[in-house]
């Protein structure tokens, strides 16, 4: 019988020893940046962008980033609203640039009025859980101005979604291991009140581990997960996410 711990721990060592998962992964956006407010910038925006292709989500939010200057809390915090416009040009996949011009024209009155994304989600936090902050930050970012289609970039889970992309970006902003993958930037967020981010990859790998059951990647079956891997590190469970999605990626489970 496989010992299902051990083979996490021994991909996740596997990828940390390897140290080249950042470079093929899109948390390499936020990496490119040294100051917090431009690292939670790029990571959220990013976050945002991660569906499909690795490649040519980083090949993207690349150049979203380009259209900022390369220093996206500056280009925030000065930009008027011929330079908001810059940004409708801006397109990935069903990501128009409507939506880009909403999402950081409401990123940057966060960070003038909300104390920034850390506060904001910390707030949340603050409230009940990471589920509560993920929709409190929701809300927030649609109080802003913004047509009804820019609404399905943002996750609900109030109505069942996993909210994969923004649970990813909470863990590159709150873990922080000697790997050097994530930030571990925030402190008001315990990493062990984490949910694992669920996608098409994480969910294969944990359904052909055994550790999930449910058959929908909603918010019930991130909760099914996490309650599952908080049993193998109860301080820190979504480091997991790094080994499943990379199982998955090997194809290394395909015999069980």
């Amino acid at each position: 019988m496989i010992d299902i711990k051990a083979l996490l721990d021994s991909k996740l060592a596997q990828i940390t020893k390897d140290q080249i998962f950042v470079a093929d992964d899109p948390i390499c956006i936020p990496h490119r940046f040294s100051k917090k407010e431009d690292i939670e910038i790029a990571g959220f925006l990013t976050a945002i962008l991660s569906w499909g292709m690795r490649r040519q989500i980083i090949e993207r939010a690349g150049f979203l980033m380009q259209l900022m200057d390369n220093a996206p809390f500056q280009f925030l915090m000065q930009a008027e609203a011929r330079d908001f416009s810059r940004l409708e040009q801006f397109q990935y996949r069903t990501f128009k640039g409507i939506d880009c011009h909403a999402l950081t024209y409401a990123l940057a009155m966060i960070y003038k009025n909300q104390g920034g994304l850390e506060q904001a989600f910390s707030s949340g936090f603050a409230q009940g859980n990471i589920w509560d902050a993920i929709v409190f930050v929701r809300n927030i970012l649609l109080s802003y101005p913004h047509e009804k289609r820019t609404e399905k970039h943002l996750a609900n889970p109030e109505k069942g979604a996993s909210a994969k992309r923004i649970n990813m970006f909470l863990r590159w902003m709150v873990r922080q291991d000697e790997s050097g993958i994530d930030f571990g930037l925030w402190k008001n967020i315990p990493t062990k009140a984490l949910i694992c981010p669920l996608d098409l990859h994480t969910g294969n790998a944990a359904r052909r581990l055994g550790l999930l059951q449910r058959k929908q990647d909603d918010n019930r079956a991130a909760d099914e997960l996490t309650a599952q891997l908080l049993l193998f590190d109860a301080s820190d469970p979504v480091k997991y996410d790094l080994a499943l999605f990379m199982l998955s990626i090997d194809k290394q489970l395909e015999g069980l």
